[in-house]
């Protein structure tokens, strides 16, 4: 290929795209770029493997920390398992990409984006998703695009296209839109309880300027000489295709009217595709044309099953307006929620049910140190107070399976619930706790990341966290037929298995906190994004009246096992008098009362212990370290040391002065060992600080009243 190079002028800034220059060997590739953030993006299609019954998509986002110029930690020195944001990332270009290519294609498909250069203002995850778009084009494999992506921030009143690093944190919203020619194909927000139509604005804005890029991108093409690639799908014998229809569509029409359970409507189900389909195909005659079509393909008969109960539940939906349980399209499943399930020893729970989806959240309180270190990936935030941890293990949907290391699935879901809830949290100042909260799935059957959103919000008031909001979620679902259109409310698994949307919404009664649409379309218009948006509402608050029926508010007292806080300011200069040298100090405290100490850079000094009396005598202990001294003050000290002229005492932690020899006694003294020996313990005050901050004391014109208020704050270690 040619090497080219051009820009395009967007919103103000310059988006660069070369290509023919890097990575020759793979199918499409290109360098966009933004300011100093440069992604390699490239597409690579390989021929496809026997047995594939689906589209194998693997879309890779890499991170190197070289981007930022710094050199990873750890023995290796090297990029080890990707952070997080790695695996969101390359979800983020998965979720737009994917339900572009066409319905039938089954050959290996692979998009790597990798981020070679980043600096503080342009994130590079909205470049990679517009890359991907240009490489797979490159790369001359069928392709409904092209594709783009932006990001939408509210700063004061005004939207901004693809904001910084420092806008994103300080503004209200944090959306991607992803969009085709077709129109809105996914959405990814974060808000500051936004209301709905604050939010359809937003996405409205982004995608005018996702049109842009698209139009961009299609001259960009043209230039290249490069046409959209268009291939037929393979040849499909409808012999076997009608003989499953014919055996089971008015079976399956039947099963699906009946408003049954789900465990009884899949069974159901099962014993029509095997009694009447397989069953039947088993007793033709071996070279009968339908056996042999099935026998060449062992999931022909799966595949057409399914796509007949696509084609019927979608049918019933869009000329009956009812679903497979007999709900109404706007009617949310029954609710049930409880609090406390679990003993105090986890410092919250809840359990969250809606239909046949149960989501148990637990909610454990840290201190300071327990925040997660965000080191070892190129952004920003350093540290992260909040964290949302959801699991799926297979029993939730009666399946078998090794349980590994948490999936993509599992990592997007806790984070997109982790998005809901971190605008209603106290801020650090009010509560400095670290707060974990893990979503356990016990029963899946659709939307079990807004049931983790809600069943959070149960356990983190059980725990007693000062929410300034509680939060739920719903999620949305599509059936589209050419010009018909129906938007489902609280849809269950079938409904976004055979669906065309899963719109998941969160927020609270005064609005949104967090969205993310996923499409199997390649597109929707504003008004079908803004009603599936409206109608949410309604379905957040009926689930949320459900939730403050079981607790209203955030309980007032905290589980007894969790540890306390206290929380003090000390000199920033002191804070290696309170560490001590290799952390002698601060270890020392730690073992004498059990209690554990966390210090920022700041001087803020935070002390948990499960037993509050302990953490009191921690800050006491470094109270009494890092006291500044007054001339004046009375202390109980320990002698520590002897010489000729004078005995050196101890009256704070880390800090002694001297008491000459002249003033230990109210008569002249000949030798410092007549009066006091190691250890001993004296009451001083403090006579001198001289310019060189030595401090001189004496034992004499001390009231003993003074005295006695002196050795009482020495036994509380104050």
């Amino acid at each position: 290929m040619i090497e080219l190079d051009r820009s395009i002028s967007f919103d103000g800034r310059d988006i660069r795209l070369r290509v023919g220059l890097l990575a020759p060997q793979a199918g499409g590739a290109v360098l966009i770029e933004s300011g100093d953030t440069s992604v390699l993006v490239t597409a690579t299609r390989s021929q496809g493997r026997e047995g594939i019954d689906f589209l194998p998509l693997l879309v890779d986002y890499e991170e190197r920390l070289y981007a930022a110029g710094r050199i990873p930690g750890g023995f290796l020195r090297r990029e080890g398992r990707p952070p997080e944001k790695v695996t969101l990332t390359s979800r983020l270009i998965d979720r737009p990409l994917r339900p572009l290519f066409p319905g039938w294609l089954r050959d290996d498909i692979q998009v790597v984006a990798t981020t070679l250069s980043m600096d503080q203002l342009v994130p590079p995850d909205v470049l990679a998703v517009t890359g991907a778009s240009i490489a797979v084009l490159l790369a001359k494999i069928p392709f409904n695009g092209p594709m783009a992506a932006v990001r939408v921030g509210l700063v004061g009143d005004d939207f901004i296209i693809n904001p910084t690093y420092k806008e994103i944190e300080s503004g209200d919203l944090d959306l991607v839109v992803a969009g085709s020619p077709d129109g809105v194909i996914m959405v990814e927000a974060g808000a500051n309880q936004l209301p709905e139509r604050d939010i359809i604005e937003a996405i409205d804005f982004g995608y005018e300027s996702v049109r842009d890029l698209i139009k961009a991108q299609q001259d960009f093409l043209a230039e290249l000489g490069i046409e959209l690639v268009t291939e037929e799908p393979p040849a499909r014998d409808t012999l076997l295709d009608d003989f499953v229809r014919d055996r089971a569509a008015a079976q399956i029409k039947e099963v699906l009217g009946q408003f049954k359970p789900k465990n009884e409507r899949d069974a159901d189900l099962d014993a029509i595709k095997d009694n009447e389909v397989k069953n039947a195909i088993a007793s033709l005659p071996e070279d009968d044309p339908i056996r042999v079509a099935a026998t060449a393909d062992s999931k022909a008969v799966g595949i057409i099953f399914k796509e007949i109960t696509k084609q019927l539940m979608r049918s019933q939906i869009i000329e009956q307006g009812v679903r497979v349980d007999g709900r109404k399209l706007n009617e949310v499943r029954p609710v049930s929620c409880r609090v406390g399930l679990l003993p105090q020893r986890v410092h919250g729970s809840g359990l969250f049910n809606r239909g046949l989806t149960q989501v148990l959240s637990v909610c454990t309180l840290g201190s300071p140190g327990d925040a997660q270190d965000l080191a070892d990936d190129l952004h920003p935030e350093d540290i992260k107070r909040y964290l949302h941890h959801y699991n799926f293990p297979p029993y939730s949907v009666g399946e078998t399976k090794p349980m590994r290391a948490p999936g993509r699935r599992e990592i997007g879901h806790g984070a997109l619930a982790e998005r809901a809830i971190t605008p209603i949290l106290p801020p650090k100042e009010k509560f400095p706790y670290v707060i974990r909260v893990v979503s356990e799935v016990l029963s899946s059957n659709g939307s079990t990341s807004m049931g983790s959103v809600s069943g959070s919000t149960l356990a983190l008031m059980d725990a007693g966290v000062p929410i300034t909001k509680p939060v739920s979620g719903a999620a949305m679902g599509l059936i589209k037929e050419g010009d018909e259109v129906r938007i489902l409310t609280d849809i269950q698994g079938i409904e976004d298995f055979l669906g065309d949307m899963d719109f998941k919404v969160a927020g609270t009664d005064s609005g949104i906190t967090a969205l993310q649409m996923d499409m199997k379309i390649s597109g929707l218009s504003m008004e079908i994004v803004a009603q599936a948006i409206e109608q949410a509402k309604p379905a957040r608050l009926h689930i949320l009246e459900k939730m403050l029926a079981t607790i209203d508010k955030p309980r007032v007292e905290l589980s007894p096992f969790a540890p306390r806080l206290l929380t003090i300011k000390i000199d920033p200069e002191l804070i290696g008098l309170v560490i001590g040298p290799g952390g002698k100090t601060i270890k020392g405290i730690t073992e004498e009362t059990g209690a554990k100490i966390d210090i920022e850079d700041d001087g803020t000094v935070t002390v948990s212990a499960v037993d509050g009396e302990k953490a009191k005598r921690a800050i006491a202990i470094i109270q009494s370290m890092t006291k500044k001294l007054n001339e004046g003050d009375v202390y109980a000290g320990r002698v520590t040391r002897i010489i000729p002229i004078g005995a050196f005492v101890e009256v704070l932690p880390g800090k002694e002065g001297m008491v000459h020899i002249s003033q230990l006694a109210d008569y002249r003294v000949g030798r410092v060992e007549d009066v006091v020996a190691v250890g001993d313990e004296v009451v001083v005050k403090v006579r001198e600080i001289d310019n060189k901050g030595r401090i001189n004391l004496t034992r004499l014109g001390i009231h003993p009243d003074e005295a006695a208020a002196a050795r009482e704050a020495s036994s509380l270690g104050q």
